[in-house]
């Protein structure tokens, strides 16, 4: 294939491998061990000069191009004048316009505040704060299969015990799991069904006036891009404003056009209380938010939210390049058509194999699961798509999806090179 050089990995990675070992922890994987010396739109470049179609985006950060040109202009432009004060010291226009932006995009017309952090996990624990503080409750409430993060509370809302959880604990109390609606898993529930199911649990085990916030993915995405069935979100939402309990949207992986729209809870008319975002937002620079109801928001005690990093001015600088490029190349739409493309492909597939047991996902968030839950086919498959110089990602709590999470800015020809190996791998595997 001539977009590759050498086997993979090649020799200058296997060095850098090698010194990998005697520096960086063992604790910190690698799904592919090729060392990458730069990029561009769709595509990786590795120290050995192969080069490698990305389907995975750095897990949804680079959706607006590796780089973007509006993003490294305003960090180089950023970068010049000064790369650190602390916006809890000495505040900055930057920052300020992040929120501005975040207010206006994210769901609902209401008045709105933000705080900037730096990774989802913390946006996802002060978003918890927030929550506990505003309502004076305790209880939080999150869902089977459901990923929020590494930290300690993070954790205890992660459902995934291996790796994520093995051996860390003891965890944050006062945390309450409940089934997700799984269409391909749940015996076909109808959203208001699942619902159902799982409001029933809340009321029964926590009780209704206990829960401060219902943390949920509008579309769940390391416990294998699970899509709700309708009217799910809704009745959720609904039971929320009914109780006094807050819904808060984790849109750190859908957000900011990922599934053809600025965000997932917009497919289903679904207003959060608060919604968590990172990822997307700075084009690969560290940044992370909360935005929500003005009134939730300053309800917390001025110096109660905060962080040296957060809001850093050169990833609000990035955030803002990103932002103008998504709006200027309309990526919503964008991701719009690579689902009008890549879906069917993935539908067609499915009808050639039995190892595939659902194709699902909205916009740039797509997702094949296999019928055995265990992770060896996904394996197999995931390896022979690297092999051949395409980055693909698993996922899934048993660990049998394969995720595609493409550039929105991926040109049509590299999309559809990359789905023809992923295509070639999975019919290799069936045999």
């Amino acid at each position: 294939m001539t977009r590759l050089r050498t086997a993979l990995p090649g020799p200058r990675s296997l060095e850098l491998a090698s010194r990998r070992t005697s520096a960086v922890a063992s604790g910190i994987g690698s799904t592919l061990h090729l060392y990458i010396e730069s990029a561009e739109d769709g595509l990786l470049v590795d120290v050995d000069g192969n080069r490698l179609i990305d389907l995975g985006s750095g897990i949804a950060v680079t959706s607006v191009g590796n780089p973007a040109p509006a993003v490294a202009e305003a960090v180089h432009a950023q970068i010049d004048r000064f790369s650190h004060t602390c916006f809890m010291i000495t505040p900055y226009e930057g920052y300020v316009e992040v929120c501005e932006a975040l207010n206006e995009l994210t769901p609902g017309d209401h008045e709105k505040r933000s705080a900037l952090f730096n990774s989802g996990a913390e946006a996802v624990e002060n978003a918890v704060k927030i929550a506990r503080h505003a309502t004076g409750r305790t209880a939080v409430v999150v869902f089977d299969h459901a990923y929020h993060g590494r930290t300690n509370l993070t954790m205890a809302l992660t459902s995934k015990n291996m790796p994520y959880k093995q051996g860390f604990g003891p965890f944050a109390p006062e945390v309450h799991r409940v089934p997700m609606s799984y269409p391909y898993r749940d015996g076909g529930l109808t959203g208001a069904e699942a619902a159902a199911r799982a409001i029933d649990l809340i009321e029964k085990q926590v009780g209704a006036a206990n829960v401060a916030c219902v943390l949920i993915e509008p579309i769940q995405g390391e416990g294998g891009f699970v899509v709700p069935a309708p009217g799910f979100l809704g009745a959720i939402s609904a039971w929320c404003t009914a109780t006094g309990a807050l819904l808060v949207a984790d849109e750190i992986q859908t957000g900011f056009c990922r599934t053809g729209s600025w965000f997932a809870s917009d497919h289903e008319g679904v207003v959060p209380d608060l919604v968590t975002t990172a990822k997307g937002i700075a084009g690969g620079l560290p940044l992370a938010a909360v935005t929500g109801r003005a009134d939730l928001m300053d309800s917390v005690h001025v110096g109660g939210l905060g962080g040296t990093y957060g809001g850093n001015p050169v990833a609000c600088a990035a955030a803002l390049g990103a932002i103008r490029t998504m709006r200027e190349r309309d990526l919503s739409a964008a991701a719009r058509r690579i689902e009008q493309t890549v879906l069917p492909r993935l539908k067609a597939l499915a009808e050639k194999t039995d190892l595939i047991g659902d194709i699902r996902g909205r916009g740039a968030m797509l997702a094949i699961e296999f019928t055995e839950p265990t992770p060896e086919i996904a394996s197999q498959v995931a390896k022979a798509c690297h092999a051949a110089g395409v980055v693909v990602l698993t996922c899934g709590t048993y660990g049998n999806v394969i995720r595609l999470l493409p550039p929105l800015v991926i040109p049509d020809d590299l999309l559809a090179e990359g789905v023809d190996v992923l295509e070639q791998a999975i019919l290799g595997v069936a045999g």
